[in-house]
């Protein structure tokens, strides 16, 4: 009994879906499968006319004429409501046609304010990352597999606070290269950050030059391919040594590439990451510190483990803001309730013509 009325509950749930369906937003999947099937029953259709009418023969050749007998009352009121099964299989089939054409729906379901930031991580695979870099809790072995376990190191403590950030990974050297779009599953990137931290795939990066400007501006392009640009709540985050001197890109400054970063409120923070080597100590420390502070980022001279580790918990404390994400459901399916009814209908003319003998009619 539990089972029929569970059962019996979630039909009248799926038939309740057409109540809320708006026809001006329904589209078809499949409108050809849907026309084809409507040629096919009109062309059954045609065949049992031409078939019934090349059937039927002149009265009075074959066949012995009787004289009309006059029905009774009860005769007559079952004639009005002979063809009811056949009028139920017809008013099934146009159900059974909008459910074989797949209708569904495309829905902004939902908009919903969360903890958290859209994160661009720019990793520097140049050739000057193979420099030494003492370590005890990251990884060992250079100053590329330091900012790498750095990077994982930073992207765990999201996942493992109140956030839903949209993370994309970006790898560096003379190009920069979409390693992940933007995503909020951060055990995809924390997958592909593994996946480029090995000294096989760096040594196999094909561009060992340093240019943090074309990065820089990679990581604003894909902001502005995802329509994010207008959108509170961005910020760039770069581990590299810093051995960049180049003063122009594609024809552009960097005071100008940084500047379209700070028009659009998306600021850089920069772990330089050299050991041993403070502030200052490397030619390009005041310029790019000066830069990143332009667009209300930071700078972190990283000389050591500890100083990273600092900076990446500094970093992780600022970005506590909030972003607004449109949820979108596409495609929802509503060819259940169609076939539910057509179902249904031809259920009550099959039963119908099977316990009452006066409606075994066909017209």
């Amino acid at each position: 009994m539990g089972t029929l009325t569970a059962l019996l509950a979630q039909l009248g749930e799926t038939v309740g879906q057409l109540d809320r369906l708006r026809f001006e937003q329904v589209a078809f999947l499949r409108p050809r499968e849907a026309l084809a099937a409507v040629g096919l029953l009109g062309l059954l259709a045609l065949a049992v006319i031409v078939a019934r009418a090349m059937r039927r023969e002149r009265p009075g050749r074959h066949r012995i004429a009787l004289p009309a007998l006059v029905p009774d009352a009860p005769r007559r009121g079952w004639s009005a409501v002979r063809h009811a099964p056949f009028l139920l299989f017809l008013a099934g089939l146009p159900l059974f046609i909008l459910a074989l054409a797949a209708p569904h729906v495309s829905l902004v379901e939902e908009e919903t304010t969360y903890p958290g930031h859209r994160i661009t991580i720019l990793i520097d695979a140049s050739l000057s990352m193979n420099s030494a870099f003492s370590t005890r809790q990251l990884r060992a072995g250079n100053t590329f597999l330091a900012n790498v376990s750095a990077a994982e190191y930073f992207v765990q403590r999201r996942m493992d606070g109140p956030y839903h950030d949209l993370v994309a990974l970006i790898e560096f050297g003379s190009q920069a290269y979409i390693v992940t779009p933007f995503t909020n599953d951060y055990e995809n990137i924390l997958l592909s950050i593994g996946l480029i931290g090995t000294p096989e795939e760096y040594r196999r990066f094909p561009d060992h030059g340093t240019l943090i400007m074309g990065a820089i501006n990679r990581g604003v392009q894909l902001f502005r391919t995802f329509d994010f640009l207008d959108a509170t709540g961005n910020l760039i985050v770069i581990f590299s040594d810093g051995q960049d001197t180049h003063a122009v890109y594609e024809d552009q400054s960097l005071d100008e590439i940084l500047q379209e970063a700070s028009d659009n409120e998306i600021p850089v923070y920069f772990i330089r990451t050299s050991y041993d080597q403070q502030l200052g100590d490397l030619l390009p420390d005041e310029v790019w510190k000066e830069a990143v502070e332009r667009t209300g980022g930071q700078f972190f001279p990283a000389a050591n483990e500890e100083m990273i580790i600092e900076a990446v918990n500094e970093i992780d404390r600022l970005a506590a803001g909030r972003i607004r994400v449109t949820r979108y459901v596409t495609r929802d399916p509503l060819f259940a309730p169609f076939a539910v009814l057509a179902g249904a209908l031809w259920t009550g003319a099959l039963g119908l013509a099977l316990c009452f003998g006066a409606f075994r009619t066909f017209p």
